[in-house]
């Protein structure tokens, strides 16, 4: 790659670092994510037209402010050795660890996302924000450890894990689940779904999420 180009490429990201910086910012102040693509592209430095360029919309911007979550892989990966069972709940944990501590500014952005028409799209954005493979390979790996049925179909498994999480963030957005309760609201579901794949050996590890207050 010639240097002229990675310099071309290196200008485009930090353009679209300071979009992204400028419609955080804008948001924690004013609690709104209504801010329009004008005020994004004042506040970030750039020509009106370069936050269509570069996103091609407003909702494509507020998508990758969700972008600190997603990558969160990275830190799960060096903070959780426990038993794939547990690491389920580790994960889920570590997600809503970034809504507990941004309720209003993460529930500003939710609420954004859930503004729109098309099903499908609802379905996309209320699911974990990581990768199906992350989830599909942590359930793999408690097959693995005879924790879950080997003859389970993982994609329904995490299909309906997925349609647990998103019923609690749509309630937590609603305001019905406080932002404290988010995770032990999720977990307990998490724990009745896993406990009709369990093995023996997994329903008795899962029992204390079942029973705990």
């Amino acid at each position: 790659m010639s240097v002229t180009r990675t310099r071309k490429i290196s200008a485009k990201e930090e353009r679209r670092q300071r979009i992204v910086d400028a419609a955080r910012t804008l948001i924690r102040e004013s609690g709104d994510a209504g801010v329009s693509m004008r005020a994004i592209a004042a506040r970030a430095e750039v020509s009106h037209a370069t936050p269509y360029n570069l996103f091609g919309s407003k909702r494509a911007i507020i998508m990758a402010l969700l972008d600190d979550v997603r990558d969160f892989e990275q830190v799960f990966q060096r903070a959780s050795k426990a038993r794939a069972l547990d690491q389920i709940f580790d994960a889920l944990d570590l997600t809503f660890t970034y809504f507990r501590e941004e309720p209003d500014f993460y529930r500003t952005v939710w609420a954004c996302l859930l503004d729109i028409e098309s099903s499908a799209s609802l379905r996309a954005e209320l699911t974990p924000p990581q990768s199906e493979q992350f989830w599909t390979t942590l359930l793999g790996a408690a097959v693995a450890e005879q924790d879950l049925r080997p003859e389970l179909d993982l994609d329904r498994v995490r299909g309906e894990l997925a349609k647990c999480f998103s019923a609690n963030m749509l309630r937590w957005v609603l305001g019905i689940v406080p932002s404290n309760d988010l995770y032990s609201e999720t977990a307990f579901g998490y724990a009745l779904l896993l406990n009709g794949a369990a093995t023996d050996a997994g329903q008795k590890h899962l029992f204390r999420r079942l029973t705990r207050p």
